[in-house]
């Protein structure tokens, strides 16, 4: 999770169609391959929770393609906040 650019930790929301169609699936499989340590999760008010942290440059790519998210899967607004830095590394889902 280190390199030349710093690190940044952000909390994301999503509102949209973001539940039944992947949309947790596709933003575990971006995390971990682009390094990332931190979580996502289905809300019970339908929006989807995150946690991204790594490098700075690789968390607002993440955000990016969170936004721009393959049919059918459609987000239409995004909150972000500063967060902490997650104890462990490694992204995962939180039930």
């Amino acid at each position: 999770m280190s390199g030349e650019n710093p690190l940044t930790a952000v909390h994301a929301i999503f509102q949209g169609r973001v539940q039944g169609v992947g949309f947790r699936a596709f933003v575990l499989g971006l995390g971990r391959k682009s390094g990332l340590s931190g979580w996502v999760r289905n809300m019970p008010d339908g929006t989807v929770e995150a946690l991204f942290a790594g490098d700075d440059a690789v968390v607002s790519l993440m955000l990016e393609s969170c936004r721009r998210a393959p049919f059918p899967i459609r987000v239409d607004n995004m909150e972000t906040f500063p967060a902490q830095m997650p104890l462990a590394e490694g992204f995962h889902v939180v039930a």
